[in-house]
C-alpha cells in the first residue's frame, strides 16, 4: 500500500519521471529523484515536485526508498539495477515505465535479489516533447496504465503497482502478461509510430508544411520522435512489430486493390468498419 509515509525514489527525471513526481507529490507522497542532468534536479527542486535530488546514485537514497520508479531507457535500466540493487532496502518494490517488457523485465528478474521485487508497468501516456520541464501529470487522466505480472511477482507487489496507476490518475488500469503486452504494444504504439515516421519520410516536398491540414498534422504528431529511445524499443520488440507491419501492409494492399478495381462498396464497408471500431475509443 502507498501511503504518505511511503518514500518514493524516481530514477530518471524526464517527461514521465517528472510527471510521476508531480502527481505523487500532489498526492502527499515523499518523492526524491536521481538524474544525471543537474538542471533537471534543480528545476524539480525549485518547482517543489521533489523533496530531494541527486545527480549520482546515492546509496542512502536507495536504502531509504520503499518504492523505486525507473524512468530510464530499457538497457540503461538493466545496467543500473544490476549495479545498484545492492543498496536497496529489503522489501523494496521496483517498477518501470518501459514500453517493452520482453528482454527487459525477464532479464532484470533473472538476477534481482530475492528480498526485493520488480513489477513491470507501462503508462500509456506521453507527448512529442521531452524532459522534466515539459512534464504534466494531466496527460494521465485519459490514458491507460498496464501492469505486467510474472511468476516472480507477489500479490502484494501487483496490488501496489495497480494502486500506483490509480494514484497517478490513469483512466484505466489493467494487467497483461509479458507476451500479451509486447504483442499489443507492437500494434497500438509501435506500429502507429512506424506509420507516422513513414508518412514523414515518403514524401520529400520541402514545402509540405504549407499544404497540409489538421488530419495530416494529427496523424503525424508522434513522428517527432526520440531516435535513441524508439530504435531501442523497436529492436527489442522487433518480432511483434514486424508481424504488425505485415498485417497493416495487408490491409493497405486490400485498399489498393479496391481502388484499382473501383470497388466502391468494398471501400465503404472498410470505412464503416473503421468508423465503428474508432467510436469505441471516444471517452466522455
Amino acid at each position: 500500500m502507498i501511503t504518505k509515509e511511503t518514500r518514493i525514489l524516481i530514477v530518471g527525471l524526464g517527461l514521465l519521471g517528472g510527471s510521476y513526481a508531480r502527481a505523487l507529490t500532489r498526492a502527499g507522497c515523499h518523492v526524491e529523484a536521481i538524474d544525471t542532468n543537474p538542471d533537471s534536479i534543480g528545476y524539480a527542486l525549485h518547482e517543489g515536485i521533489i523533496c530531494a535530488g541527486a545527480t549520482e546514485p546515492e546509496p542512502e537514497m536507495l536504502r531509504n526508498a520503499d518504492l523505486i520508479i525507473f524512468g530510464l531507457y530499457p538497457k540503461t535500466m538493466i545496467d543500473w539495477v544490476r549495479a545498484q540493487q545492492q543498496h536497496c532496502k529489503p522489501g523494496a518494490l521496483l517498477t518501470d515505465v518501459s514500453g517493452v517488457k520482453g528482454g527487459v523485465l525477464d532479464v532484470i528478474q533473472s538476477f534481482l535479489r530475492e528480498d526485493i521485487e520488480f513489477v513491470g508497468c507501462h503508462p500509456m501516456a506521453g507527448r512529442e516533447v521531452s524532459g522534466v520541464r515539459n512534464s504534466n501529470d494531466a496527460m494521465f487522466a485519459p490514458a491507460n496504465f498496464i501492469v505486467v505480472p510474472t511468476e516472480k511477482n507477489t500479490p502484494q507487489g501487483l496490488d501496489t503497482a495497480t494502486e500506483l496507476g490509480a494514484l497517478l490518475g490513469f483512466h484505466t488500469v489493467t494487467r497483461l502478461s509479458m507476451q500479451e503486452h509486447d504483442a499489443i504494444i507492437g500494434f497500438v504504439s509501435q506500429l502507429t509510430h512506424a506509420i507516422a515516421v513513414s508518412l514523414m519520410t515518403c514524401n520529400n516536398d520541402e514545402n509540405l508544411q504549407n499544404y497540409t491540414g489538421d488530419s495530416f498534422r494529427d496523424l503525424t504528431r508522434i513522428a517527432r520522435i526520440n531516435e535513441n529511445l524508439w530504435s531501442e524499443l523497436f529492436l527489442l520488440n522487433k518480432t511483434a512489430l514486424i508481424e504488425q507491419i505485415d498485417a497493416f501492409s495487408g490491409e493497405l494492399s486490400k485498399m489498393r486493390q479496391m481502388l484499382e478495381t473501383e470497388d466502391a462498396e468494398g471501400l465503404k464497408e472498410m470505412f464503416r468498419k473503421s468508423t465503428k471500431r474508432r467510436a469505441l475509443f471516444d471517452r466522455p
